[in-house]
């Protein structure tokens, strides 16, 4: 495995890839490091998909509100690449912040309208850092195909309109897939940040995940949404959560409000904060 840090010698190792391997797919896994087994999953599914693979582990300082964890964010890029060697990934595409936003760089991307609700309420800013990222590694390593989990369904749906807007991937269905979230044992949805949990948060977090199926199931049965929800919330605070950003209903691809189940594809997502840890899920409905 290659581990690259500047953008020349990755287009070298990229050419040479796509040079020797004729019609070859590549793909291409962004990450922010601190590698769980969600993350190695997406690999997994990336190399079934392409006969190359490229993981980018870059801790992305525009997605970062002024008070949120940048500082504190999990690095530990040697553990990382062990992993990654070890699942036969190709390239590890590890830039400096120098190199992805180089002096005076002054370019951003902004998917407007489904970044402005749920987390993109909460945290102002935080999509067109997403955006800006994204199009900069798709522009970089130019996959056939890019990987990304269902846990951010919302992340999930802007890189698809932003992918499909500025016409950054081939018009292929699987240009931009996503990964069902891979889960604990008890159902919390791995994340890099469940390590800022303590034992008894840990213990308590998964409760999230029960009441957000539930409810799922009481609207699919026809319950209102709108009562659904309050039980959901009630019962997520009462679990030891200590607030909560948003806990909607939402279409699954265009994230439009639903005040009642009509029978399409839709979501239910939750972000609640525990202890130092903000945790977001989703789940299907219908």
């Amino acid at each position: 495995m290659q581990i690259l840090t500047a953008l020349e010698p990755l287009r070298t190792a990229l050419s040479a890839l796509k040079n020797n391997s004729g019609d070859a797919r590549l793909a291409l896994v962004p990450t922010m490091g601190a590698l769980h087994e969600g993350h190695l999953t997406l690999v997994r599914e990336a190399k079934a998909r392409a006969e190359h693979v490229v993981v980018s582990i870059f801790v992305n300082p525009r997605q970062f509100g002024p008070n949120e964890d940048l500082a504190t964010y999990p690095r530990q890029l040697e553990a990382d690449a062990r992993l990654l060697e070890a699942e036969g990934v190709d390239v590890l595409w590890a830039p400096t912040v120098e190199v992805v936003y180089p002096p005076a760089y002054a370019t951003s991307v902004q998917v407007s309208g489904l970044d402005a609700v749920l987390c993109g309420a909460a945290r102002p800013g935080h999509f067109d850092g997403v955006a800006t990222v994204v199009s900069k590694l798709f522009n970089q390593v130019q996959p056939d195909v890019a990987l990304f989990g269902e846990k951010d369904w919302q992340q999930l749906a802007i890189i698809r309109r932003m992918a499909r807007d500025l016409d950054l991937t081939r018009p292929r269905a699987d240009a931009i897939l996503g990964v069902p979230t891979v889960r604990e044992a008890d159902g919390l949805a791995m994340s890099s940040r469940n390590k800022y949990l303590t034992a008894d948060e840990r213990a308590a977090a998964p409760a999230m995940n029960r009441a957000m199926r539930v409810a799922a199931e009481r609207i699919v049965a026809g319950e209102p949404v709108a009562q659904a929800l309050a039980v959901l919330r009630a019962k997520v605070l009462a679990a030891g959560f200590r607030s909560i950003d948003y806990a909607d209903l939402r279409d699954a691809a265009t994230l439009e409000d639903l005040a009642a189940f009509d029978g399409r594809p839709a979501r239910l997502l939750v972000a609640a904060h525990m202890g130092k840890a903000r945790l977001i899920d989703n789940v299907a409905v219908g």
